[in-house]
């Protein structure tokens, strides 16, 4: 039963994560054909109101969700989802429509995301839970690996189809999961609604907290990258929608093959800091290789090494934040996507902001953010054995 579950979860995430990225490719030429002037300033702001929306409402999507259920809130949320992509394939060079799809995403990207981390979490054994990690993870890489290249594909009819696609994808994945998803939480295990729910902040406490910096270091160092590829590309080898979304796919294929092969068959309970660790030193590595990229291929190639590096880093935080954990499976997984989303939040201004300073920059400082959670890593480690060791004493 939990197999089949799984399954389909992660049927559910490849789907909703091949419609999010169907719209990378277009995104940054649709806002240059609305406002030609100031492109890097809309896509930053575009991307961090998502993410700003997002961090605020995951907490409460993931608390909710312990209350009444996953799957309703799942449900929920890829509505919404259907609902934003829609807008934007509408907007038609309208900058306030483009905006408003953009609201309606960060509003439901909770109660997706954290939530379904949540639901894998509750059908997973902690002994289990990084593969389980590995398995979403994995999803998301297809995802993101899939869409890109759809979305470059996509564009050549026109620049609002992916946006349709996307839609009509959430809409698929939404029948999907009303006739296949069942709920994770029995009736007994719901925190009863009379019950105040616990801060997002009481896990932000101890040894976790320095975990949950760390993600946020890697969401902001991964959101910078995000928002400014393309516009990079198109400053040293004017990449084209369809050559960004190639790239993506490539990094994504190989992602996901980290994530499904070495996180889910090699990465066992405990082993988790030295992958992260290697991650983010693959991460860095990445990072500085892309500053001298003259050429899709080269660029292509360095990407994939940040994949690698990245793909190792978040499933494994991910796994750890629920293991050690002392909230509710849905409070830990809302606060670990806050996280994220602040990440996201912070990452496309400053990105865009040094890009417009110098467009290697948001690459470099990137990299110093990858080597800089390490040392974050390093005191997660001390203080989580220390509180090991306080527990086996007494």
């Amino acid at each position: 039963m939990r197999d089949k579950r799984l399954g389909i979860v992660m049927l559910m995430l490849i789907t909703t994560f091949i419609g999010f990225g169907i719209i990378i490719p277009v995104l940054p030429e649709l806002i240059k054909e609305a406002s030609p002037g100031s492109v890097e300033l809309h896509l930053g702001l575009m991307l961090s109101l998502y993410s700003a929306i997002s961090f605020v409402l995951s907490p409460i999507w993931g608390g909710l969700s312990d209350r009444i259920g996953r799957r309703p809130v799942i449900l929920t949320g890829i509505l919404g989802f259907a609902a934003s992509f829609l807008v934007f394939g509408v907007a038609d060079g309208s900058l306030t429509l483009m905006y408003l799809s953009r609201i309606l995403g960060g509003l439901f990207s909770g109660a997706v995301t954290s939530v379904i981390v949540a639901y894998v979490a509750d059908i997973t054994p902690p002994e289990q839970r990084t593969k389980g990690m590995g398995l979403v993870g994995m999803s998301i890489g297809l995802g993101f690996t899939i869409g890109p290249g759809f979305g470059g594909l996509l564009s050549l009819v026109s620049q609002n189809t992916p946006f349709y696609a996307a839609a009509a994808l959430a809409i698929i994945t939404f029948a999907l999961a009303v006739t296949k998803l069942s709920e994770s939480l029995t009736p007994d295990q719901r925190r009863a609604s009379h019950e105040r729910r616990p801060s997002r902040w009481t896990a932000f406490t101890g040894s976790l907290k320095y975990l949950y910096m760390l993600a946020l270091f890697v969401s902001l160092s991964l959101a910078g990258l995000e928002a400014t590829l393309q516009l990079f590309g198109m400053a040293r080898f004017n990449v084209t929608p369809l050559q960004i979304g190639i790239m993506f796919l490539v990094s994504g294929i190989v992602g996901a093959l980290i994530q499904g092969g070495v996180v889910r068959r090699l990465i066992r309970k405990g082993d988790e800091p030295k992958f992260i660790a290697l991650g983010l030193i693959i991460s860095a590595v990445g990072f500085i290789l892309m500053i001298t990229s003259h050429e899709l291929w080269t660029a292509t190639v360095y990407l994939a090494v940040f994949g690698i590096g990245n793909s190792l880093i978040r499933p494994c935080v991910t796994s750890l934040i629920t293991q050690k954990t002392t909230v509710g499976q849905g409070v830990a997984s809302g606060l670990s996507s806050s996280m994220d989303s602040l990440g996201r939040i912070i990452g496309p201004l400053l990105g865009t902001m040094l890009f417009k300073l110098q467009l290697q920059l948001p690459f470099i400082i990137g990299g110093l953010l990858s080597l800089a959670a390490l040392f974050l890593l390093l005191r997660f480690t001390v203080l989580d054995r220390q509180a090991q060791a306080v527990q086996e004493q007494s």
